[in-house]
């Protein structure tokens, strides 16, 4: 009976840490006109299905300050806008979005930097000029230093126990912002 008890809390534990675990996967989506792959990742957080299609420029020997300048929002990927699609209610800080389809913008700063929710205004809706009418919010990044460079613009997601926490590395930059998921107001 013992051992019963052991094994069925075995299993419960791997079903929450399955559910938990953020399952992730990265499609390749073709290329853009100035040679930069387009990916879609998808995570499974919880039971949130969330994808960020976006092209994925590179360095190639640029300053990243003339790359991601400060104070000037930035489609943060390339070609296309960035867009985020869910299928829950998320909450980044004030910011709530429904569930649907949002164009990513960032503006980098000195000290933090700003994540910029908008509308996605058509579809294959191109990445510049910003376009401040269609945006819905924005809030925090933490700014920090990648662990080794990142070639190449990187969107990853881990999770949390309510939610997770949204990643955007290029260079030696790394901004975060932690996430909700539900569809209480924050």
């Amino acid at each position: 009976m013992k051992s019963m008890l052991h094994a069925l809390a075995a299993t419960a534990m791997l079903a929450t840490a399955v559910t938990f675990a953020g399952a992730q996967t990265t499609t390749q989506t073709g290329k853009g006109g100035g040679g930069s792959p387009h990916v879609r990742t998808d995570w499974t957080i919880g039971t949130a299905h969330i994808s960020i299609a976006y092209g994925r420029p590179s360095l190639k020997g640029r300053a990243e300050s003339e790359m991601m300048p400060t104070g000037k929002v930035w489609r943060t990927g390339a070609d296309e806008a960035t867009v985020i699609t869910t299928d829950k209610t998320l909450h980044f800080g004030s910011v709530t979005l429904a569930p649907g389809s949002y164009t990513i913008n960032t503006e980098p700063g000195a000290t933090s930097w700003q994540l910029i929710f908008g509308k996605l205004g058509s579809p294959k809706q191109w990445g510049i000029p910003y376009k401040p009418e269609l945006e819905i919010g924005r809030t925090p990044m933490k700014l920090g230093k990648t662990a080794a460079p990142v070639e190449q613009v990187t969107y990853s997601i881990a999770p949390t126990t309510a939610g997770g926490t949204l990643r955007i590395e290029w260079g030696t930059t790394s901004v975060t912002t932690p996430f909700t998921i539900g569809s209480t107001t924050k």
